[in-house]
């Protein structure tokens, strides 16, 4: 297949296996939604979803957030890894929101990626998922299935977004970052699949014989 060919077939089976992917962080609004993704680096979304009904029963709003110590924060979220960096992130940028932003999630990728503990792919989420508009994030699974899939030969998450935008066509991007998730977990997982395995690889490349080396982002 072609680079052409084996993004469309992806995309379509994608689109069957997940058409209405939901987001797997429990979330109410953009606010939580936001906490949530912040700590879901390198931490699992199932471990976020056991830590944030605490943290959220205590403070679901930058006012009450900005309130609770630093300290009272950390030992909530301390499962979910780096806590000392996390609670003061979430701390100061919950000050930030009121002091800024009249206590609301701002809708740019300037403003999101300026608040403490959100980078790029952080602010990719809220934009796409919270406020709907045209967004690719990628994370080091998604890094890792587009190499799998020969749709990218970027080094890190940065080259493999653009790589993937080129390829699929931007009103799908929101649902597709997060059907591609879905399967790496059902799938095509690191351990479960080295590129020789999972539907997708071996209709992609059926002659595949040896494991794919991916790099990581």
């Amino acid at each position: 297949m072609l680079k052409a060919e084996r993004a469309k077939y992806i995309l379509d089976t994608l689109e069957t296996l997940y058409g209405q992917p939901a987001i797997p962080l429990a979330h109410q609004d953009n606010y939580t939604l936001l906490i949530a993704v912040l700590l879901s680096a390198q931490c699992t979304d199932e471990r976020v979803n056991k830590i944030t009904p605490a943290l959220f029963e205590l403070a679901d709003n930058p006012y009450d957030m900005a309130k609770v110590p630093v300290p009272k924060i950390r030992s909530i979220i301390k499962p979910c890894g780096l806590s000392p960096k996390k609670s003061s992130a979430i701390s100061e940028l919950s000050k930030i929101l009121i002091n800024e932003h009249d206590g609301e999630v701002p809708e740019s990728f300037a403003a999101l990626e300026r608040l403490p503990g959100v980078g790029h792919k952080t602010a990719s989420v809220v934009m796409s998922q919270g406020f709907g508009h045209p967004a690719f994030p990628v994370d080091t699974h998604i890094h890792r299935l587009a190499q799998r899939w020969g749709l990218t030969k970027g080094k890190n998450v940065t080259q493999t977004e653009v790589d993937l935008k080129k390829l699929f066509p931007k009103e799908r991007w929101n649902a597709l970052h997060l059907q591609i998730i879905y399967y790496g977990r059902e799938y095509c997982s690191a351990r479960g699949c080295d590129g020789t395995v999972c539907p997708i690889c071996t209709t992609c490349y059926p002659k595949r014989k040896n494991p794919v080396l991916t790099k990581k982002a």
